[in-house]
């Protein structure tokens, strides 16, 4: 099942989408990179909020690293690792996804 179409989010940049994990309904952050992307849960790991100041909004320093709206918390966007902020050391929880055929999509599991 698709989670957003590649195009529909700039190069470099984030979107907000909705998608089962481990049975969960969860918020996601999709980051592109040219013809690839990542995601991760939209949970800062300091206090467990949500990472955007508005749906599906995010701030992005210039350094290039995704900022917690809540506490300022920087996270790199190669691994997720908190590089600055009141839970540097922490990561966000990687969710594994793969583009297929102009669409991102969970991964399916290893078997």
């Amino acid at each position: 099942m698709s989670l957003i179409a590649l195009e529909s989010i700039e190069d470099g940049g984030f979107a907000e989408v909705e998608a089962l994990v481990g049975g969960d309904a969860e918020s996601l952050i999709v980051h592109r990179i040219g013809a690839n992307a990542r995601a991760w849960l939209n949970v800062c790991p300091h206090a467990g909020r949500r990472l955007d100041w508005a749906p599906g909004k995010f701030l992005k320093s210039k350094e290039g690293h995704l900022v917690c709206a809540a506490h300022g918390a920087s996270f790199e966007l190669e691994r997720g690792d908190c590089v600055a902020g009141p839970c540097r050391g922490d990561s966000l929880r990687s969710v594994a996804v793969e583009v297929r055929d102009g669409e991102v999509v969970l991964s399916a599991p290893p078997l």
